[in-house]
């Protein structure tokens, strides 16, 4: 059987860490927990639990924190956990039976991360598969029987094991604090965290979070190296910037440069021309692009703009204006809710 550390680290938990030790005791065969600066009791609470507690200097860095805390764990795999996290019953036994049948040539295990929609922050899925176990030490293997190389990529397994998230309160000020911090240091970001950073702006971020994100967009929207799916999602966030600042102007040239570019317009700027028209009291207008939003138009940065958003405003206006079609779009709606997709 397999043998599991699982890992944490945290900062002003105690509200919630008992909580998710609790759920994960079952499982695991040590706990890490690494503190990188608690003013509460927190330590005091994971010190019921274990006593491999760390204290980790904080520097900005998750990845840092968590390297820190994976060197200091001994089993076979890292259950990677965060303190608002919780595994129902059910799930604590589907772990256990994880343990009992993981073959040692899986290297990742992928869980069902599922965000409660008032508790989403930055990703827009509700349910998504996550990497959360790892293998501790990775085994080199050589592969093909001819001009033969070394396998490269992990061997990933994709569980059906729940992890509910349940944070306390939204973290988006600390991540765009932390986006800001990353761009002045260096002066730009990875191509997924850049991705993020566009997401959470659109999910959680206020005006004065798009207005300091703006200039970054804008430049790496400019630059060549910029790939054309980097280069929508920060039109979306250039086009959101202008309808926050009221410009219809700008948002509009931003729309009608994207589409002379033979390009299908995004859905997100598509939700936004439904907007702005809806403002100038051209509702017949603002209802065709927010069907364009609802029914054709492709999301880059934000699902919802593209979907029950969408679809939300196209019954109102329907409704508003009278139209017929307004009875099939309300019984979609009543699927996407039974469906638990609305």
């Amino acid at each position: 059987m397999a043998t599991i550390s699982v890992c944490l680290i945290v900062k002003d938990e105690e509200a919630v860490l008992g909580r998710c030790l609790d759920c994960l005791l079952p499982i695991a065969d040590e706990i890490v927990v690494v503190d990188t600066g608690s003013s509460d009791r927190t330590k005091e609470v994971a010190a019921n639990y274990t006593d491999k507690i760390y204290d980790f200097a904080w520097i900005s860095d998750f990845a840092a924190a968590r390297n820190f805390a994976f060197s200091k764990t001994k089993m076979d795999y890292i259950y990677s956990a965060d303190a608002d996290e919780v595994l129902a019953k059910q799930e604590q036994e589907k772990f256990l039976q994880l343990k009992q049948a993981l073959l040692p040539e899986i290297e990742i295990v992928q869980m069902v991360y599922v965000n409660p929609k008032d508790c989403n922050m930055v990703y827009n899925y509700t349910r998504e598969l996550r990497p959360k176990l790892f293998k501790r030490l990775r085994e080199f293997r050589w592969i093909d029987p001819i001009h033969e190389t070394v396998a490269l990529t992990p061997l990933v397994y994709d569980s059906d094991i729940e992890i509910l998230h349940l944070p306390q309160s939204n973290h988006a000020g600390r991540d765009f604090a932390a986006m800001e911090r990353v761009l002045a240091k260096d002066g730009t970001m990875s191509a997924r965290l850049y991705s993020m950073y566009a997401k959470e702006l659109y999910i959680s971020g206020e005006q004065e979070d798009f207005l300091r994100a703006e200039p970054y967009f804008r430049a790496r929207a400019a630059a060549p190296q910029t790939l054309p799916e980097e280069k929508l999602e920060a039109l979306c966030v250039l086009a959101k910037a202008a309808a926050l600042r009221k410009n219809t102007k700008e948002l509009f040239a931003l729309c009608l440069a994207e589409l002379a570019g033979s390009r299908n317009l995004p859905a997100e700027l598509a939700f936004l021309l439904g907007e702005a028209l809806e403002e100038e009291q051209k509702e017949e207008a603002a209802l065709e692009w927010y069907k364009k939003a609802a029914f054709e138009a492709e999301n880059y940065v934000c699902l919802s703009y593209g979907g029950t958003e969408a679809l939300r405003q196209v019954i109102r206006l329907c409704r508003k204006l009278g139209r017929e079609e307004t009875v099939q779009y309300e019984a979609y709606w009543k699927e996407l809710k039974e469906s638990g997709q609305a």
